[in-house]
């Protein structure tokens, strides 16, 4: 008697393919505000599934877009998500089952993560243009481990430790820790909010990370000034860099093989595939600005921790532009001559 695979596809195979809409698998989208999205049943607005080759299945992106005065049906389940503001603006109202409701207003630019299997319902607050939502979601990872639909989307269970209904939940407000860390439930605006100085990325570079309502799940903002690049380094997979401000350009590779080219604007997004080397060029008149949704949580820490600032020679996972190679440089010179553009890079080849 032949035996049979055993082998199936996975239960968030499955998912997407009862979701009924496309899904982009690339290392890039040149812009999220111009993806073009189809109806969307279950959510009753329109989207997309972004499942980029650099999630490694741990996790995923949607692209929703809520009709000119509309709203999306309320929903929740049991993964985390955390949602940037694409275009548009309006409102959300998150609560527990039978609890008390919490309302809060966005706009293009600002970030927020619904806490854990809360019901959540966006409203666009605008009558004549649609709002644009970008979210990264731990659903691959949660759906793949339970492989039970009712369990992940219909279960009752209310994490009261994440979300207790208190007014100002969504307020903005927030507390700052060591190693430029921001815990907050809301960011208004990620394109304006404050930075601080992280000497070992590089060049000028700036940067705050971001722990939003105790998810495991993490983000931060990182900068650099005109005529810079970073350093490259290497990590886990699954971070989502959204760029929010500037155009320059990303090179990405695995150890040993050729690099891989990406240019870049507001609104594109790159995902680094896991522990491919890669490295970010502002190639433009303004300073670049980029938001990364990623795993990563400092407070609720569940994988490895990578040592993106500390050099390979030590054991990290970072090159240093010393050790770089020769073509990076002379790619980003090109680049810069090309837009007219100075190189402030001397001080920083020379370190």
């Amino acid at each position: 008697m032949e035996e049979q695979s055993i082998e199936q596809e996975s239960a968030y195979q499955r998912w997407l393919r009862m979701e009924g809409l496309p899904v982009i698998r690339d290392y890039y989208i040149e812009d999220i505000r111009a993806v073009p999205l189809e109806p969307w049943e279950r959510r009753g607005g329109s989207g997309v599934y972004l499942n980029l080759i650099g999630t490694g299945d741990m996790n995923d992106a949607t692209i929703c877009e809520i009709p000119p005065g509309r709203s999306l049906n309320p929903e929740r389940y049991l993964f985390e998500e955390m949602v940037y503001v694409a275009s548009g603006r309006g409102a959300t109202t998150v609560w527990h089952e039978g609890g008390r409701k919490q309302t809060f207003e966005w706009h293009e630019g600002s970030l927020f993560s619904p806490p854990l299997n809360t019901w959540r319902q966006h409203f666009n607050g605008s009558g004549d243009t649609p709002a644009r939502l970008f979210s990264v979601t731990s659903a691959p990872l949660v759906i793949n481990l339970f492989h039970n639909f009712e369990f992940v989307f219909d279960n009752g269970f209310a994490f009261t430790d994440r979300f207790d209904s208190r007014d100002n939940y969504f307020s903005g407000q927030g507390r700052s820790y060591s190693g430029r860390v921001w815990e907050t439930n809301f960011v208004p605006d990620v394109r304006s909010f404050v930075l601080k100085e992280w000497k070992e990325r590089g060049a000028g570079g700036r940067n705050i990370m971001f722990e939003l309502p105790d998810n495991t799940m993490a983000s931060h903002i990182s900068e650099f000034p005109v005529g810079t690049y970073k350093k490259a380094h290497r990590h886990g997979p699954g971070a989502h860099v959204v760029i929010i401000g500037g155009a320059g350009y990303s090179l990405m590779w695995p150890e040993g093989s050729p690099m891989q080219r990406f240019d870049w604007h507001e609104g594109s997004v790159i995902v680094p595939p896991e522990m491919w080397f890669h490295q970010h060029f502002n190639a433009g008149a303004a300073p670049a600005r980029y938001l990364a949704l990623r795993w990563g949580s400092r407070k609720h820490r569940f994988r490895k921790r990578y040592g993106i600032d500390k050099s390979v020679k030590e054991g990290g996972d970072q090159i240093e532009y010393r050790d770089e190679d020769p073509d990076v440089r002379e790619m980003f010179e090109q680049a810069l001559a090309d837009q007219g553009i100075e190189s402030r890079m001397a001080d920083a080849y020379r370190s």
